[in-house]
C-alpha cells in the first residue's frame, strides 16, 4: 500500500500484514522477555502466598501491557537504526529497512502501543507500569540513541532495559522490591546479558565494523572480549547465591550452569575457531536462561500444591 506522497506503509495484504508487524516490534524478543516477566510474577505470588488464580486479572494485565511496551522498544529502534541496519545481513530485510514500514506507520505503531501498554500496566499496579516505562525509556534512549553507536559500554546500559522484565512480573503481584529473590532475578538478568550479547557481537563482528558500531570485540579485540566475558561468568556464578533463601535447589542450579559457561569459555577459546566458539556461548546461554528462569516459575507455581 502506498501513501499519495508515493512512500511505502503497510502491505496490508493477508499473508504478509501480521509478519510485518511482528518483525517490526520484534516478536521474538517480546517472547522471550515476557519469560522473564513471569518469572518474577510467578515468584511474587510463590513468596507472597498467593493462589494463581486470585490474581489473574492482574497476571493477564502484565502480559498484555508487558507485551505491548517491550513492542514498542522494538519498534522505536527498529526505526531509529534504520541506516545501521541496511548494512547488516541479519538485520537489512526489516520492514522499516526495506520500507514496508514507514517511519510514520512506525511512530504509530511505537506510540500506540507505549501509550496502551503502560496503561494496561498501570490497570495491573502504578509500580510495574513505572518499570515498564523504565524499561522502555531505558532501551530507547540511553541505549539506542546514546550508547550504542558512541561506546563499548552500549552492552551494559542495554542490560538494565533488558532486566526489567521481571521487576515488571513482581510489581503487577506485589509492592514489597527488597525480597531478595527479585534482587536476584533482577542481577541473573544483567549478568547474563553481557557474554550472551558479547558472544552475538563477536559472530557478528565484521557487520557491527561495517556499520561502525563500537562494540566490545570490534574496539577492543577478542582476547579482551574474552576476558571481559569470563569476569562476568564470574560475577554470574558469585550472584548464584542470591537465590539461596528462596530456594537453595535454584541457586545451585544456576552456579552449576554458569561455572559449565565458564568452563566452556576457558576450553572453547583455546581449542575452537572464533567462530565457533562464539556459537557455542551463544547457544549455551539461551539454555542457561531457560532452564533457570523455567526452574524459577515451576518451583513457584508447583510447589504450593503439594
Amino acid at each position: 500500500m502506498r501513501t499519495q506522497t508515493g512512500q511505502l506503509s503497510f502491505d496490508l495484504s493477508t499473508n504478509s500484514f501480521s509478519k510485518v508487524l511482528f518483525d517490526t516490534i520484534k516478536i521474538g524478543i517480546i517472547k522471550s522477555n515476557l519469560i522473564a516477566m513471569f518469572a518474577g510474577l510467578s515468584m511474587a505470588l510463590f513468596v507472597n502466598e498467593i493462589p494463581f488464580f486470585d490474581k489473574i486479572g492482574s497476571i493477564a494485565l502484565a502480559f498484555i501491557g508487558s507485551s505491548l511496551v517491550i513492542g514498542s522498544a522494538g519498534a522505536f529502534n527498529n526505526l531509529y537504526d534504520r541506516d545501521i541496519d541496511v548494512i547488516m545481513e541479519r538485520t537489512k530485510r526489516r520492514p522499516t529497512v526495506t520500507g514496508r514500514v514507514s517511519m510514520t506507520t512506525g511512530l504509530v505503531i511505537g506510540i500506540g502501543m507505549a501509550i496502551v501498554g503502560l496503561f494496561v500496566l498501570y490497570m495491573a499496579s502504578p509500580l510495574a507500569a513505572l518499570f515498564g516505562f523504565l524499561g522502555l525509556f531505558l532501551y530507547v534512549v540511553p541505549y539506542t540513541m546514546w550508547t550504542k553507536r558512541r561506546t563499548v559500554y552500549n552492552t551494559e546500559v542495554g542490560s538494565l532495559s533488558g532486566a526489567t522484565p521481571p521487576l515488571i512480573g513482581w510489581a503487577a503481584i506485589s509492592s514489597d522490591m527488597m525480597h531478595p529473590g527479585i534482587a536476584a532475578l533482577f542481577l541473573l538478568m544483567v549478568i547474563w546479558q553481557m557474554p550472551h550479547f558479547y558472544a552475538i557481537a563477536i559472530r557478528r563482528m565484521e557487520e557491527y565494523r561495517a556499520a561502525n558500531i563500537p562494540m566490545l570485540p570490534v574496539a577492543k579485540g577478542i582476547r579482551r572480549t574474552y576476558l571481559q566475558m569470563n569476569a562476568y561468568l564470574v560475577a554470574l556464578i558469585a550472584s548464584s547465591f542470591l537465590f539461596w533463601s528462596f530456594n537453595p535447589y535454584i541457586a545451585i542450579t544456576n552456579a552449576l550452569l554458569s561455572a559449565a559457561w565458564l568452563i566452556l569459555s576457558f576450553v572453547g577459546y583455546r581449542r575452537m575457531q572464533e567462530s565457533g566458539w562464539a556459537r557455542s556461548m551463544f547457544i549455551f546461554s539461551l539454555n542457561h536462561i531457560t532452564v533457570v528462569l523455567l526452574f524459577v516459575i515451576g518451583y513457584s507455581l508447583l510447589m504450593p500444591l503439594f
